[in-house]
Formats: structure tokens, C-alpha cells, sequence
């Protein structure tokens, strides 16, 4: 394991020494912004962009008391109750520490967490794919298009730090680790609540185990505390707001603030983008739920079926569930790329390492493709999504 924990370090550092290159290239066609950079655009000014800018202002200034009001709609305003605080508050510590700026910080605070991720994603996915697998999917989530927003102010590289930790816990039946990761998942980033399947599941499976392997006392209520747990950490986040702000609905009024007509509607806005992702081709409402039912049943084939066996019960839940997830709350655009990280396991399976019965054919040819694809895909991330292009662009 040793030998594959360095084998990951190398290929994950490599993979995000690559992407600082591609940044570094990409900040001379950023241009200043005053909210955003300094008087001339630098690397660093790069990594708080977007989102990053939001992490900053919640490190320096923390959340407001008083939800903001759009005095145009009516309507509460974008603030910074949309973004956990783990993230921005121990970059904040750390600034303290340091005494160095935010973007310092919080650049190397993520490339640093998404470096654990990393090593305890090789370690979760070798238990159940075996070590090769588990480095070529590493390799190949590293170079993921979205995947430079492990480096960037952004909480994805230390939710995918706590979710691989939490996963793992759950498929080593460690009740007490999950019930902790849980929480901090609760606070790090809007995905817990897919997490309570995966506990529920893995819970059941245990319970199911009973009568070969005998469920002692203790067991029995550290398992319950980790279900408990868990459903707590997926609505921690806006409770918190509501004590803060004396709102019931603080944290759901300011994710709106975010969505088209300041409301937030189940499955309906995927439908709507499906057709908008067409809209230059004639029968764009047609081709529109096609492709968002050729996307759902991709996900499905690839979770359920028997090339997906090794990936256990756990890991298919999450693949399932997450989306699901992602269907209910999210309106789909072009942060969906950010939202696939987490998906790290069917990268397992396209690599043809979930199978039980034959081995991974072509395995580093298939990464090898994967990754130079995701690297060109990366240089597309940063110049049509991360760069700013004035009056008005996409976020990534």
C-alpha cells in the first residue's frame, strides 16, 4: 500500500502541476477585475475566481445576521449563507497562523486536501478493484475537465477528502468514524444527504449479517448513531442559518436566489437546460429529453450491471443516489461538471475493473486516452468557464 500511496501522490501532484501550468497561461487572457484580482491579473488571482471570491468574503468578513433583500423582487439576495463554512473558516485559521492572504492560503489548503482525497480514494477503490485499477481511475479523475478546482478557493477538494474518508469508513463497518465524517461532510458541502442511503444501506446489510456474524450491543448502537448522524449532517448546514438569522428558510430562500424565478423546482429545470443544450439544432425539444434520458440511463447501465459487481453495495448506492440527488435540488448548468467529481467509482467501471469474473483489458491504454482527453478538456474548462470575459459569462 505504501508503494501505491506514492504511486498516487506522483500522478496526482503531476496532474495538478499540469493544470497550474494551463492556469498560469490562462491568467494572461483574464482581465482585471476589482472584486476578483488585483491591479494586474496573477496566478494566484486566478484561483479566486467565481465561487472563490464568495469563500474569501466569508474567511474575512463570516455571514450575515440579517438575510440581504433584492429591493427590485422582493426577494432575499444572493449571500453568503450559500457557501459552508469549513472551508473558508480554516483557510481563515490558517491565514492567522500564517499570516499570509487568503488566496495563498486557500489555494494550497485545497491542493493539499484533494492530495488526501486522492490517497484515500486509491486506498478505498484497491479494496474492492484492486491497485492498478485504483490508480488508473485516480489518474483519470485527476485530469477530469473540472477536476483544476481541486487547486482553486473551491470546497470540492476537501468534500471529496471527507467523502472518501466517510465511504471508506462505511465499507470497513467503522460506525464511530462515519458518524464524525458525517458531520463534517454536513458542513463542508451541499451533497450529505445522499450519504444517509448509503449508511441506511450499508446498516441494512449488516443487520442482514446478523445471524452468521453475531450484531453485539455496542455495534448496534454505533450503527444507529452513524444513520442518526448522517441524517442530521443533511440538513446541519440550514439549521445553522436559521439560528443565525432567525429564518426558518435562510438557507433555502438564499440557494434560490441563485435559480431562475427564485424558487427552487425538483427535476424540472434538467428538462428545460436539456432543451436549452440543443437549442441550436432544429427539434431541440425533442433531442433535449433524449439526451437527458440517454444521461440517466448511461448512469443506470453503468451502476447495475454486472461490470460494476467489485464496486459492492456501498459504492453502487452512492452512484445511484447522488444523481438522484443532484435531480432534486440542483438546476443543471455549467457547474455540473464540478458536481461529477464525486463520481469517482464509475471511473472503475469505464476503466473495466469492476467486473468480477475477468480483469481489466487495456487498462492503461484506456488511461492513457482518458487522461490526455481530460486534459484537453481542462484547457476548454478554464478558457470557457473559469476566465471572465466581461459584460457577463458562464460560471464553471
Amino acid at each position: 500500500m505504501r508503494t501505491l500511496t506514492a504511486r498516487v501522490a506522483v500522478t496526482y501532484l503531476g496532474l495538478r502541476a499540469v493544470s497550474a501550468l494551463l492556469l498560469l497561461l490562462a491568467s494572461r487572457d483574464q482581465v482585471v477585475m476589482p472584486d476578483w484580482t488585483g491591479p494586474s491579473v496573477e496566478f494566484i488571482d486566478m484561483t479566486v475566481l467565481w465561487d472563490g471570491s464568495w469563500y474569501r468574503h466569508v474567511a474575512e468578513h463570516g455571514y450575515p445576521t440579517v438575510l440581504p433583500v433584492d429591493p427590485a423582487s422582493g426577494h432575499v439576495a444572493q449571500n453568503a449563507w450559500a457557501f459552508y463554512p469549513l472551508f473558508p473558516l480554516l483557510s481563515r485559521m490558517l491565514m492567522g497562523v500564517t499570516g499570509l492572504g487568503f488566496p495563498a492560503v486557500a489555494s494550497t489548503l485545497a491542493l493539499l486536501c484533494g492530495l488526501g482525497a486522492a490517497v484515500l480514494m486509491a486506498r478505498l477503490l484497491a479494496d474492492r478493484v484492486g491497485p492498478a485499477v485504483a490508480l488508473g481511475a485516480v489518474a483519470v479523475w485527476a485530469a477530469f475537465p473540472a477536476s483544476v478546482s481541486l487547486q482553486l478557493a473551491y470546497t470540492e477538494s476537501m468534500a471529496m477528502l471527507v467523502l472518501c474518508g466517510l465511504l471508506w469508513a462505511v465499507m470497513r463497518r467503522s460506525w464511530g468514524v462515519v458518524a464524525v465524517l458525517a458531520l463534517v461532510l454536513g458542513l463542508t458541502r451541499p451533497i450529505a444527504v445522499p450519504v444517509v442511503a448509503v449508511v441506511a444501506v450499508a446498516a441494512w446489510l449488516r443487520w442482514r449479517s446478523r445471524e452468521r456474524d453475531p450484531l453485539r450491543r455496542g455495534e448496534l448502537l454505533a450503527m444507529g448513531a452513524a444513520l442518526a448522524t448522517s441524517c442530521l449532517a443533511a440538513v446541519l448546514w440550514p439549521l445553522v442559518a436559521w439560528y443565525v438569522t432567525g429564518s426558518r428558510t435562510a438557507y433555502t430562500d438564499t440557494m434560490a436566489s441563485w435559480r431562475v424565478g427564485n424558487h427552487i423546482e425538483p427535476l424540472k429545470p434538467w428538462l428545460g437546460m436539456s432543451q436549452w443544450a440543443f437549442r441550436d439544432f432544429e427539434g431541440a425539444a425533442v433531442f433535449g429529453p433524449v439526451g437527458l434520458a440517454a444521461l440517466v440511463t448511461t448512469i443506470l447501465v453503468l451502476t447495475c450491471g454486472p461490470w460494476a459487481t467489485r464496486l459492492g453495495p456501498e459504492l453502487r448506492t452512492w452512484c445511484l443516489a447522488y444523481p438522484a440527488y443532484l435531480a432534486l435540488v440542483l438546476d443543471p448548468f455549467t457547474s455540473i461538471f464540478r458536481y461529477a467529481l464525486p463520481l469517482f467509482p464509475l471511473v472503475a467501471v469505464v476503466l473495466g475493473g469492476g467486473w468480477v469474473t475477468r480483469t481489466a483489458r487495456w487498462l492503461w491504454v484506456r488511461v492513457g486516452v482518458l487522461v490526455a482527453l481530460g486534459v484537453v478538456g481542462q484547457a476548454a474548462w478554464i478558457w470557457k468557464l473559469l476566465v471572465y470575459h466581461p459584460p457577463a459569462d458562464y460560471p464553471p
